[in-house]
């Protein structure tokens, strides 16, 4: 029988939320696999992931039981049913975790940060010894978009504490060769950048640009627009904190097609907040291209998903593949997972396709 998988939560927002619900729904009913890709992986569930610690800035949540936590400051409905859910992480408490840059000027004016002298090194000391203390062996990055500085200070936590890094946000770290040596070096697996959401905006768009390229169709311009309500798009209005998220979704599609596509001609990024949406995503996309004997073919979609699940359905296949990693003292296989999983993955793995991916993924899995 496997051991438990214990992941340290870093950043209780709603993607947070929504995957304690779901392994608290799983838990509740071992025989339901609706909404997973791998009801099981080696023969971890989802109920076999464990919360056993979790760190926020927010004033709101530190200092509350993590269950708890998960409604409060500015979190939301994330449309998963409360009925028969049953409370986990019994005793895991929210810890402080040092602000960096995690906490940006439109986050700052919905939260109160708890902010205290405790400097960054004094801090790395504390929750080296909070991870130790708990047996975390996954860590989990869910810090807002741009949070550069932040989430380079927490890779090297995992580093220092021998934890499994699965990097949910576009700060690049996978797709940095600097970082995937180190992590490399320490028989670590290293997972990201960038959530690709189960059935997202991304994924579907990649399907659309590889279908122009199979089907001999040429694209000549394509745009992708993304509207929601939560703290994700909220942080997404200070424009300065959005360069590696442009870049990781833009490439993410722009790698899916075999073609050449004129930067000038790809528009592909977050484009405002709608408060009234809340946790839900509206994207709109368009393919313009041009097909036999250069007859006009164009391509409108609007997709409309629960943001934050649709993350968590992809987080709980990579904390698990994570821990297979580490089980097996074998972190290669954090490029399948990488490139089945997120946007912006090592290259060159980034340019294969996620039919690829997927199967380099499960063959690895089963030992094929």
């Amino acid at each position: 029988m496997n051991q438990p998988i214990r992941i340290g939560i870093i950043g209780v927002g709603n993607c947070a939320r929504a995957l304690l619900e779901g392994v608290s729904h799983y838990t509740v009913h071992p025989d339901d696999t609706t909404g997973l890709s791998h009801p099981k992986i080696a023969g971890y569930t989802p109920a076999d992931v464990v919360p056993a610690a979790a760190w926020d800035v927010d004033a709101d949540k530190v200092g509350r039981q993590l269950w708890d936590a998960r409604t409060a400051g500015q979190n939301l409905d994330v449309g998963i049913p409360q009925d028969g859910l049953k409370p986990i992480a019994d005793g895991v408490t929210v810890s402080r975790a040092p602000a960096l840059d995690g906490a940006g000027i439109k986050y700052r004016e919905r939260i109160t940060v708890d902010d205290t002298a405790e400097t960054p090194e004094d801090g790395a000391a504390r929750i080296r010894e909070e991870i130790r203390a708990s047996g975390v062996q996954v860590l989990v990055n869910y810090l807002p978009v741009g949070s550069q500085a932040a989430t380079e200070w927490w890779a090297q936590i995992a580093l220092d504490t021998g934890c499994a890094f699965v990097n949910n946000i576009p700060v690049f770290i996978a797709r940095n060769e600097e970082w995937r040596a180190r992590f490399r070096t320490a028989g670590l697996p290293l997972i990201g950048d960038d959530i690709k959401s189960q059935l997202g905006a991304t994924y579907v768009h990649r399907i659309l640009a590889r279908a122009f390229s199979d089907r001999g169709i040429t694209l000549d311009r394509t745009y992708q627009l993304n509207v929601g309500g939560n703290m994700d798009f909220y942080n997404m209005l200070e424009a300065d904190r959005l360069a590696t998220k442009r870049v990781s979704k833009s490439s993410a599609v722009t790698d899916a097609y075999a073609g050449d596509l004129d930067p000038d001609n790809v528009h592909i990024g977050p484009s405002d907040f709608v408060r009234f949406l809340g946790d839900t995503k509206k994207a709109f996309i368009r393919c313009e291209g041009r097909g036999f004997a250069g007859a006009p073919i164009d391509m409108e979609l609007q997709l409309t998903v629960p943001d934050s699940p649709n993350s968590a359905g992809i987080v709980i296949d990579a904390v698990r593949i994570a821990k297979v990693a580490l089980d097996r003292q074998d972190p290669s296989a954090d490029e399948w997972a990488s490139a089945w999983l997120f946007k912006a993955p090592p290259r060159p793995v980034a340019q294969d396709s996620d039919t690829e991916a997927r199967n380099r993924l499960d063959a690895w899995l089963t030992g094929a």
